[in-house]
């Protein structure tokens, strides 16, 4: 018999609420159609934000956003996005489908949007095609009160008062689309570009994010910050803050070669198996970052994750549409349990994309909205926000599938918060359904609060715009109660599953 065991009185950890962070670009349609429609829109909006979108975000808690890139943050110039809408410079956005950006959603729209959402702020700077200059300038007019030519000008575009920059990226992916740097290069640049990112506010200071690696490319972990630490301050603090991560599951390497919603068994566990890895690219990261950093004070920012599948058939390929099924919302279970069980050093993680890109949480089609199946699984997961980790180990589970496609039959994290255990539990058999004993430590009377589950069904099946809620969150009834501390639970294949106790 497979068996959960939770030792309650050892904590691990706080698993830090921005792990589930969205990431949203200028790519397709992530934010126009999709976040942004504009003040005269039919479609009901806020100040330009549709407001059936930021209302559904906001029921998943999105603790923090990144904006504007991406590829994408490696072109922008930031002054081409303020001031009257009707001047704004126009731009081809060479990076995805060759559309003309009309700059109408800038600094001062992304800092409403995130207002309206409630959540913490991260830029992306621009170091790829991008001065000193400029990046420090763009730092001075979000944060500056004073008197400056910066805080001035954002006064005359209408905001008197400065914003909070929770989180600042110096560059982006600049192993590849932002500049093909080396990473010896690359850790100049940092540490020059850094040190104009400017704190104005002690009270509420920038993180700094350093573009960490691209999948397994633990060289350029390894150089990134063997440059970096080279007569480095003494007190790193405020130098380094995090380093970023990027990874894809992509069944069959980095060309999208498969369906989002057509696959057969094998194409199912290589997907899965994909999400799995990243444990293994967490945990070797993790080593290289150990020996610069023993006391874990920078960081792992997991800043661009998820599925990568072909467009949706007659879809500009360069907009990365894509559908969503109950195969992605086990990407997404699989991949934020793992998250939470590295809390000690995965400090901010940003699904891509946020809206109508990649493995979405929403999918919008003119006036009509959907939430995905992933969303049903951050929604779950909302209550790790903040919470503490538990210890906690599965036994008598076994694998499912060989070589390339094999994965463990269950992943779990647990977690407590305000006095309520949050387990998260992922049966990743296509077909077969898990019985598990759960055994908590202490000699307690624990009582089911809440129970959830997506899925439970075809793990092809996903919502649509004529059916947009065949796949949503459920009540769970399979959690029987033995003793005080002691239950068992029936998970049902291809399903994520929450369970409260208190």
């Amino acid at each position: 018999m497979a068996k959960l065991v939770i030792n309650e009185t050892k904590k691990l950890g706080t698993v830090a609420p921005e792990i589930y962070g969205h990431f949203s670009e200028h790519l397709g349609r992530c934010i126009y159609e999709g976040l942004y429609v504009g003040e005269n829109s039919d479609i009901p909006n806020v100040n330009g934000m549709r407001k059936d979108v930021v209302d559904a975000l906001k029921e998943i808690q999105v603790p923090v956003l990144r904006w504007p890139g991406g590829c994408f943050a490696d072109e922008y110039h930031w002054k081409d996005g303020i001031g009257e809408k009707s001047k704004r410079k126009k731009m081809v956005n060479t990076h995805w489908g060759g559309v003309t950006e009309d700059n109408s959603f800038g600094t001062h729209e992304y800092m409403e949007l995130c207002k309206q959402l409630g959540c913490k702020t991260y830029v992306n700077g621009n170091l790829g095609s991008g001065t000193v200059q400029e990046m420090s300038e763009w730092v001075e007019y979000m944060t500056f009160d004073g008197e400056s030519p910066m805080s001035n000008l954002r006064k005359e575009n209408g905001s008197e008062k400065a914003w909070t920059v929770d989180y600042f990226g110096v560059g982006n992916e600049n192993w590849g689309c932002g500049g093909n740097m080396t990473p010896e290069y690359y850790g100049n640049e940092y540490r020059r570009y850094q040190t104009y990112v400017r704190q104005y506010d002690d009270k509420k200071p920038i993180k700094k994010i350093c573009c960490g690696a691209n999948v397994d490319d633990y060289h350029w972990t390894e150089q990134v910050l063997k440059t970096c630490f080279d007569h480095a301050p003494e007190h790193l603090h405020g130098f380094m803050d995090l380093l970023s991560l990027h990874y894809y599951d992509m069944p069959f390497g980095w060309e999208p070669k498969v369906s989002a919603t057509e696959f057969d068994e094998d194409v199912y566990y290589r997907t899965l198996k994909q999400a799995y890895r990243m444990e293994e690219l967490v945990s070797r990261h993790s080593a290289i970052m150990d020996q610069y950093d023993p006391e874990k004070k920078i960081g792992m920012s997991v800043d661009e994750w998820g599925t990568w599948y072909k467009v949706e058939e007659g879809t500009n390929p360069g907009f990365l549409y894509q559908q969503n099924t109950v195969r992605d919302a086990l990407v997404a279970g699989i991949t934020l349990n793992i998250f939470n069980k590295h809390c000690d050093r995965v400090k901010l993680a940003c699904i891509a994309q946020m809206i109508n890109v990649l493995q979405s949480v929403i999918l919008t089609d003119g006036e009509k909205m959907l939430r995905t199946p992933t969303y049903h699984v951050f929604h779950q997961y909302r209550h790790h926000q903040g919470a503490e980790l538990l210890e906690s180990s599965l036994s008598g589970t076994g694998s499912i599938g060989e070589g390339a496609t094999c994965v463990p039959e269950i992943t779990e994290s647990v977690t407590e918060k305000d006095g309520v255990i949050n387990i998260t539990l992922c049966n990743l058999s296509m077909t077969d359904s898990k019985a598990l004993d759960v055994q908590l430590a202490e000699d307690k009377d624990y009582e089911v609060v809440e129970a959830a589950v997506v899925g439970d069904c075809d793990p092809h099946n996903h919502n649509t715009f004529e059916n947009p809620d065949l796949v949503v969150e459920k009540a769970f009834d399979g959690c029987k109660k033995v003793a005080g501390n002691k239950f068992t639970l029936n998970i049902p294949a291809a399903s994520v599953v929450e369970i409260r106790l208190k």
